[in-house]
């Protein structure tokens, strides 16, 4: 097998398109595979990174960064983390999130936030390993057109 590599999409192609697709309902039962111009607007975007980890040109996982600022200064924050679960265990999310986290820090990112629904029971443990500290707050969202 060739080593994994961590990278920053550039270009979206066909290919990306439906490796995302495949990857989405590992992610989400109720989110819809994104299209090639949503893809776009992501990888366009000089708020986001769309970091995917791919060993033999397979893309085995990925997840969105996005760096932002605020009048407290910059914030980052992690979503959308999903590995293939063929090639779970494999260290894959680690070095996702560990890159997402070298990136943010270099643009200055004072703190990275990220969530996960408790029954993610591997990816609660990997944060917790890799530095992420659980926060006492809430969580509320505002959901348009339901």
């Amino acid at each position: 097998m060739t080593e994994m590599e961590i990278e920053a999409v550039s270009e979206v192609t066909a290919t990306l398109v439906d490796s995302i697709a495949a990857l989405i309902p590992q992610l989400s039962s109720s989110a819809a595979a994104p299209r090639k111009g949503g893809l776009q607007r992501v990888v366009g975007s000089s708020a986001t990174a769309l970091l995917i980890a791919k060993a033999d040109d397979i893309v085995k996982g990925m997840l969105t960064l996005a760096v932002f600022h605020v009048p407290t200064g910059a914030r980052a924050i992690i979503e959308d983390v999903v590995v293939d679960e063929r090639h779970r265990g494999q260290g894959i999310a680690a070095a996702l999130v560990q890159n997402a986290l070298a990136r943010a820090e270099a643009a200055g990112a004072r703190t990275v936030d990220l969530t996960s629904r408790p029954s993610r029971e591997a990816a609660n443990r990997l944060y917790r390993k890799l530095g992420f500290e659980q926060r006492e707050t809430n969580v509320y969202r505002f959901s348009f057109g339901k």
